[in-house]
């Protein structure tokens, strides 16, 4: 095995550490007086949490000049994808029972389920065209356009996690901070060299 098999596979197994827990938690009762609010909690915070580190991987690559790092950004990004869907099977089947009015209803009501199934509806396709054959059929730019939709993917989903808190917004506005440094990168690789360039003119 080498060192990228290792560390997909090692990826694969930290990945499947929380739903792991998760199912050992329900088998021995500990999820609380709410399991389907606990497990929709810990599945959406793992959604945005691979979806940001899926973010960081090409900052992180640029920066440390790790190109291997570009290899398993899919992977990353399929996770958020898998956690997202995790999230919106429980609660449109264990918390709203398949209640299609029921659900409609309470996305009217309350903004910030819309806001987090927009996120997992932009996440669909770039699931779907994340493999090497969906990038040939599309060409590289075009998919490229496609894929930073992602960056909106975030945003919605950055906004549904500090609507749907309480009391405590520490955790949402982490996850702001960190996806405003990752668009802040993005800006200034855009024009740092513009602006460099502008200035030795």
């Amino acid at each position: 095995m080498n060192d990228t098999q290792f560390n997909k596979v090692l990826i694969v197994v930290n990945a499947l550490v929380p739903p792991s827990l998760l199912a050992w938690d329900w088998y021995r009762g500990n999820l609380g007086a709410n399991p389907v609010e606990f497990v929709l909690a810990t599945t959406g915070v793992l959604t945005l949490i691979f979806l940001l580190i899926s973010l960081a991987v090409t900052p992180l690559r640029k920066i440390t000049g790790r190109n291997d790092l570009i290899r398993y950004r899919r992977m990353l990004g399929l996770f958020a994808f898998f956690y997202g869907c995790a999230h919106l099977v429980t609660y449109s089947i264990f918390d709203k029972s398949l209640d299609l009015s029921g659900i409609i209803e309470d996305v009217w009501q309350r903004p910030f389920i819309a806001l987090g199934m927009s996120a997992l509806g932009i996440l669909l396709p770039l699931a779907v065209t994340s493999t090497n054959g969906w990038v040939k059929r599309l060409g590289g730019k075009r998919w490229q356009k496609l894929h930073r939709l992602v960056y909106v993917a975030a945003v919605f989903g950055v906004v549904h996690f500090y609507l749907i808190q309480k009391s405590d917004f520490f955790w949402p506005i982490i996850a702001g901070i960190v996806l405003a440094a990752l668009f802040g990168y993005r800006l200034w690789v855009k024009f740092a060299p513009k602006v460099r360039s502008e200035a030795k003119a």
